[in-house]
């Protein structure tokens, strides 16, 4: 039996300290230029001082919504995604003129994954904002979160064209966050669009909380009951039913408990994000 890493707890409590204190910090810049909105002269300042108080308060929401997780219970990184994806809009995404579409199915995960997921599409999300080059083109970002069988499948794609795009460079905290996770990061890209895949296996207590509530969004089929001729003396009528539909975990049409999924790239990963022409590197 494995000893607990007694370090543990202290990190996570210098965490969140730390996460207390930057929190103040905005708050406290809120209060000082709200406060000049007051003192300032002419409509124009006031405008101005105003938007950066807007601003400001994007960032704390933005904050917040990174905040990792506490306890031991399991959490809905769908619910989380979201979340974060609609304080990234209110603190700089609507400001680009950039659109932020999202899907994602549920998934519960431990709350340290829960935070690993959030910061994985936080610096993605940011470094697609960053240095996409959309052209003429509306800009886009979409946010796909799936799970195939025990693999959990994060995309992140941008419609920007690439030119001097340093992926690697981009990518190597997403990369050392993913490996935290057990899991990879692959991009494919094209003339007019950039994706990353985050893909990771689900530890035995998320896949089996994935498998409940997937049970629990199945519906029992109807009985279908018909009563026929009552054969005299025999007290009873013959009832004739649908035989009730046996369920099938998910997962095993995917890969075996004990088995790896493949962590691989294309259709079942990409979905209808990436065109067929993509190529994808791992890095």
């Amino acid at each position: 039996m494995s000893c607990p890493d007694p370090d543990r707890p202290h990190h996570g409590i210098l965490l969140r300290e730390l996460h207390h204190r930057v929190d103040k910090g905005i708050a406290s810049a809120i209060d000082l230029v709200s406060a000049a909105v007051i003192r300032a002269d002419g409509a124009e300042a006031k405008a101005a001082l105003s938007d950066v108080v807007e601003l400001l308060h994007g960032h704390a929401e933005l904050h917040r919504a990174l905040a990792m997780p506490e306890g031991d219970v399991l959490n809905d990184a769908a619910t989380y995604i979201r979340r974060l994806g609609c304080a990234m809009r209110q603190s700089f995404l609507d400001r680009m003129g950039i659109r932020l579409a999202l899907t994602a199915e549920s998934l519960p995960l431990q709350p340290e994954r829960c935070g690993r997921l959030g910061l994985i599409v936080h610096d993605l999300i940011v470094n697609a904002a960053k240095h996409a080059y959309f052209d003429a083109r509306s800009g886009e970002i979409k946010v796909k979160l799936s799970r195939i069988g025990s693999v959990a499948n994060c995309v992140v794609l941008d419609n920007g064209s690439r030119p001097a795009r340093a992926l690697g460079r981009e990518f190597q905290i997403s990369n050392d966050l993913a490996k935290g996770l057990g899991g990879r990061i692959e991009h494919g890209f094209a003339a007019d669009f950039t994706s990353v895949v985050v893909s990771f296996h689900l530890s035995e207590r998320e896949r089996q909380a994935s498998w409940s509530m997937a049970t629990r969004r199945m519906r029992p089929p109807r009985r279908l009951k018909t009563n026929a001729s009552v054969t005299p003396g025999s007290g009873r009528s013959d009832q004739i039913e649908r035989p009730a539909a046996m369920r099938a975990d998910p997962d095993s049409l995917r890969a075996r408990p004990n088995e790896r999924a493949t962590l691989g790239t294309g259709p079942d990963i990409l979905g209808n994000l990436l065109s067929p022409c993509h190529r994808t590197d791992a890095l």
